[in-house]
């Protein structure tokens, strides 16, 4: 898979005009900085955004659509969290800091509108920029939320729970009532086998949770 966020192959030039409507929070003088050092990046779905292993040179804040960010655990990958609109992958944004490999993977859901910071750049903005800071602190404090729920999940959760949580929020992130998904997706972002997923699923059905159609699973 061709992996994006490091390359500028399909970036274009940035426009305060296109990126000041999702970021109504940082002002002029910090817009034109990400105008002058940035750039836009339009994905399709299903490209690998990150790369596991790889050195990160441009953080991606999210403007338009879905990613999903894995790691891999025993060879299982595991989805870790969705990253929605003026969201950030802080897992990204901590590799590029610390000029470290990245620990995770990232693969955009849907088609996807990225704004890519130069990685060196960050430090010395978010000393001059607060609304910058702010931004990056809540990302922080909501993914290490997540990603405590997701090890308390994998610990102490039953399967059924960890399932239907799944659905509730890919429903929520992507606004839609009835998800297309197939089994196999499910299984492998829960880290289980393709049966496993459809029994509970079955299950499920029948406690009235969801119902599955030839258009996809709508939850109840």
């Amino acid at each position: 898979m061709f992996s994006a966020v490091n390359s500028l192959i399909f970036s274009m030039p940035l426009d305060l005009t296109e990126i000041k409507p999702f970021l109504p929070d940082f002002n002029m003088e910090l817009l034109q900085v990400i105008a002058a050092e940035g750039n836009l990046m339009d994905v399709p779905a299903g490209m690998e955004i990150l790369k596991e292993g790889q050195y990160v040179r441009m953080i991606p804040i999210v403007l338009q659509g879905l990613v999903k960010v894995f790691t891999r655990v025993e060879e299982k990958e595991l989805l870790l969290y969705y990253i929605g609109s003026t969201q950030s992958c802080i897992m990204s944004f901590s590799a590029g800091l610390s000029q470290s490999p990245s620990r995770i993977y990232a693969i955009s859901e849907e088609p996807t509108m990225l704004l890519l910071l130069p990685a060196e750049k960050i430090n010395k903005w978010l000393r001059e920029f607060p609304a910058l800071n702010d931004l990056f602190f809540k990302q922080y404090n909501l993914r290490y939320t997540e990603m405590l729920d997701t090890i308390n999940s994998l610990l102490f959760g039953r399967m059924d729970q960890r399932l239907y949580q799944y659905l509730q929020e890919k429903s929520r992130m992507k606004g839609e009532k009835v998800l297309d998904l197939r089994h196999k997706q499910i299984a492998t972002e829960l880290g289980t086998a393709r049966e496993v997923v459809t029994r509970v699923l079955k299950k499920l059905e029948q406690e009235g949770k969801i119902r599955q159609t030839e258009s996809g699973i709508e939850i109840n």
